[in-house]
């Protein structure tokens, strides 16, 4: 005979299922033996997969601490580098700004030094050029003294009349245009 058939007959009229005591005792037991096998479960995966969980949960955050304290340090890092470039630049600019101011006084100096040189070349070209003027007029008085003295002693040893005497002043003259004149 078929199983199924035979399965079938065993169930009394009315009922969907057989609940006789073997059955009863049948689910008392796997009751037991689900209650066992949660608590053994339980106790020995449980706890121990979920004290797993915890530390990685614990590690995970301490690693996003970590994380978090790396990137408050890089911030940090990253602002102090900007602070110090900016301090850089502008010292680089007082430097700078010094430099310029230092080479602009020196420029100031040397000009200053250059125009007194040239005051005093100037001052002494002066002197120079008043103590050759008064050279050249002492020489011309005395070239005047000579040709007077010569015109004196030309006058004296010829017996003066009118004649010798216009034509004494006209060589005098004639000498003294030959004579170079400086002012």
């Amino acid at each position: 005979m078929n199983p199924q058939v035979f399965f079938l007959l065993e169930i009394p009229a009315g009922r969907l299922f057989g609940l006789d005591g073997q059955t009863l005792i049948q689910i008392v037991i796997q009751l037991l033996n689900v209650s066992l096998l949660a608590y053994v479960l339980t106790r020995l995966l449980y706890k121990p997969v979920r004290h797993f969980l915890n530390e990685r949960t614990n590690k995970i955050q301490d690693q996003l601490e970590f994380a978090e304290e790396e990137k408050t340090k890089a911030m940090e890092l990253r602002t102090e580098y900007e602070q110090k470039v900016r301090d850089i630049a502008r010292e680089k600019d007082e430097i700078l700004d010094a430099a310029r101011k230092l080479a602009a006084e020196k420029t100031k100096e040397q000009l200053d030094a250059a125009k007194t040189e040239a005051e005093t070349v100037k001052v002494r070209a002066l002197k120079e050029i008043e103590m050759e003027r008064d050279r050249v007029k002492d020489e011309i008085k005395k070239s005047i003294i000579d040709v007077s003295s010569v015109m004196t002693a030309k006058f004296l040893t010829k017996s003066i009349d009118a004649d010798v005497h216009e034509q004494l002043f006209n060589e005098a003259i004639a000498e003294l245009e030959e004579i170079p004149w400086q002012n």
